[in-house]
């Protein structure tokens, strides 16, 4: 990535982040650009995103999970389902570093990159499975599980419940999150709210669907 691309790139990323309000300081700036060029740099071997254009990549990859971030707020151990890119994961792990974030996916050469920018990263609160969420065990459950674009939210639900914490939520970033979707939650679990996102320089529908166990009476 050359200099003058990368320097268009920083302040397309200060603006959203701005925007966005998370005050995000210039390190953790200059770790999202570098996972940028890692994910651009990976993308013409390893597939990773059908989005081949940098800029782009800002907009539809970074700032799309960075303006999921606030919802994350209170949460320390957090697991994202169908990682891929590491998205939002590998975002959430620069954001909040005080935060645990654990990624899974079934696809070797993903987990490898994303291994791979934890190292170059230096993001020590990172942690990497290559399996299926419904065979992972961890010893301390998730407070909360993400994807983004993984799966039907009751698959998502059913494959990865077992992972999550008594209390705990499932958030899924979604595109227009479908209604039909939302009422098929299975069992006693239920969507607890719905919040639309706002995209720095994306117009096109974004949700978070929030997902938690009804409480028993």
């Amino acid at each position: 990535m050359a200099l003058f691309e990368r320097a268009a790139l920083a302040q397309v990323l200060k603006n959203g982040v701005d925007e966005l309000q998370l005050g995000l300081s210039d390190v953790q700036q200059g770790q999202l650009l570098d996972y940028l060029a890692l994910l651009h740099k990976w993308n013409n071997v390893y597939n990773l995103t059908s989005v081949r254009d940098p800029l782009q990549m800002m907009t539809l990859h970074l700032l799309d999970s960075l303006a999921a971030v606030p919802a994350f707020a209170g949460a320390q151990n957090v697991l994202d389902v169908g990682a891929g890119g590491g998205l939002p994961g590998i975002v959430l792990a620069i954001a909040r570093p005080d935060m645990k974030v654990s990624m899974i996916d079934t696809v070797h050469k993903k987990t490898a990159f994303l291994t791979q920018v934890k190292v170059e990263l230096g993001l020590a609160n990172v942690t990497v499975y290559t399996k299926k969420v419904q065979d992972l065990t961890v010893k301390t459950p998730f407070d909360v599980i993400t994807s983004r674009a993984f799966a039907d939210l009751t698959d998502f639900i059913e494959w990865s419940n077992h992972l999550l914490a008594e209390g705990g939520r499932f958030i899924a970033l979604k595109g227009t999150a479908p209604q039909e979707e939302r009422e098929r939650v299975p069992g006693d679990w239920k969507v607890q709210d719905l919040q639309a996102l706002r995209v720095p320089g994306l117009d096109a529908e974004r949700h978070l669907v929030f997902v938690q166990r009804e409480a028993t009476v």
